[in-house]
């Protein structure tokens, strides 16, 4: 059976103005249930993390300051919501969801997080939406319980995974392969593991021929033993922020060839949800249900 990790603490309400990136996960959850794609038994609740799992990787200067909301303000804008104490304990929870993914996805073959996917967080500091990196916490957290050697994270938000790249660059255990928007955020890219960059309005066709043309060779190269999946569905032609030209079934054969690839190799997977601006939101949920369906459909 396909675990998911949701808590109500996903559905925050922020102020007006910052609603708008908070809405889908309700509503991807709603939608699963409402189509019969699963029931509440697919759906856990996480705790919020252990400090001693989200220290592995980031200062404890920056958790501290997150958790006494003594953030500077020019972080704060970086980050992007107003911090609050609700917001901050939604983080840990999401950041658990993501380790507990990775339990399930061992005995299961995948696990999903409806939130999550949160790559801009760097170990020192947060911007984009994004305060702990959730992925960079649950991959460290493998490594130093001994349940993984080597691991793959493939970051195909239209947006560089560029937090991840820096919390892993000494990290040879921990490929990050980012294939996203070249004239996207943020303007400064870091290095990750491989980066590909894509120009402004690519189509499915260009962009399916190199992800079928990469991810193999790399799975075969790295030889990992465990993978994460950020599964931004911000490459639609829709999103407002993305400057890719991808349609949604684009964006579905994009997910079906990586569970593919993980299936093929038996590696496990742990899918986090990563960005989707459209202006509607049907666009965003249904593209983001699209990644659940078809797990569902391949594993289970």
């Amino acid at each position: 059976m396909l675990q998911i990790a949701f808590s109500p603490v996903y559905r925050l309400r922020l102020p007006e103005g910052h609603r708008f990136p908070m809405l889908k996960y309700e509503l991807i959850h709603e939608q699963l249930l409402y189509e019969g794609t699963c029931t509440e038994a697919n759906f856990f609740a996480p705790d919020p993390a252990d400090d001693r799992y989200v220290l592995g990787v980031h200062s404890a200067s920056y958790v501290r300051d997150l958790k006494a909301l003594t953030v500077d303000a020019k972080m704060v804008r970086r980050i992007g919501f107003p911090l609050t104490s609700d917001l901050i304990k939604r983080e840990w929870i999401i950041t658990q969801g993501t380790i507990d993914c990775t339990q399930k996805a061992q005995l299961d073959g995948v696990a999903m997080n409806v939130a999550g996917g949160t790559h801009h967080a760097f170990p020192d500091r947060g911007e984009g939406f994004c305060m702990l990196n959730d992925v960079g916490v649950a991959a460290h957290y493998l490594l130093q319980s001994g349940q993984s050697k080597q691991i793959l994270v493939i970051d195909l938000d239209v947006h560089q995974g560029n937090g991840t790249a820096v919390m892993f660059e000494n990290e040879p255990r921990v490929f990050t392969f980012s294939m996203h928007g070249k004239d996207n955020y943020p303007l400064r890219k870091e290095h990750s593991d491989l980066d590909i960059e894509l120009p402004t309005g690519m189509g499915d066709e260009s962009y399916l021929t190199i992800l079928y043309n990469t991810l193999p060779d790399l799975i075969s190269r790295i030889k990992p033993d465990f993978l994460f999946f950020v599964s931004g569905v911000d490459i639609l032609s829709s999103d407002r922020l993305g400057k890719l030209s991808l349609s949604r079934d684009g964006c579905k054969q994009r997910d079906t060839f990586v569970f593919q690839q993980a299936i093929r190799h038996g590696l496990p997977i742990v899918v986090s949800m990563g960005g989707g601006y459209s202006p509607r939101l049907t666009d965003i949920v249904e593209a983001h249900c699209n990644t659940f369906r078809i797990a569902n459909s391949l594993y289970f």
